[in-house]
């Protein structure tokens, strides 16, 4: 069995996070979404709309999603891999690849890119909701 490890703030879950979780699927057998808790964001974001818990909730409502891992790192490190038994790092295809090492650097070689969801974004949902 292939496990998957995916990670994500999962704020004002929308079909983008979906399209992510489904083809972080697609490379195993096993997914696991670690979600980041509001301090974490908030070093490179903006403060998630929805608290963890709730984001929890929706992530684990998804069908792709096998587990979730609460307060999840911003670095993954090869501990934290073996630790939960990942064979497969699923990231987004949008980043540099030195922001990439920044986060994934001691496991890079588990990592797979998705492809990201260019249509929405929570950015845009927010956006959307103070112009009406």
């Amino acid at each position: 069995m292939k496990v998957v490890y995916t990670d994500m703030v999962g704020d004002l879950f929308h079909y983008g996070h979906v399209n992510a979780l489904h083809q972080s699927k697609s490379f195993g057998d096993y997914l696991i979404v670690g979600v980041h808790n509001d301090e974490a964001v908030e070093s490179y974001k903006r403060k998630p709309v929805m608290s963890m818990e709730q984001r929890i909730k929706v992530i684990e409502g998804c069908r792709y999603v096998d587990k979730v891992i609460k307060d999840a790192p911003l670095t993954l490190t090869s501990e934290f891999v073996k630790t939960h038994n990942i064979d497969i790092v699923s990231i987004t295809d949008t980043r540099p690849d030195e922001q990439n090492k920044q986060f994934y650097g001691e496991v890079m070689d588990k990592v797979k890119k998705f492809k990201y969801t260019t249509t929405i974004s929570t950015s845009d949902i927010i956006k959307n909701i103070k112009q009406r």
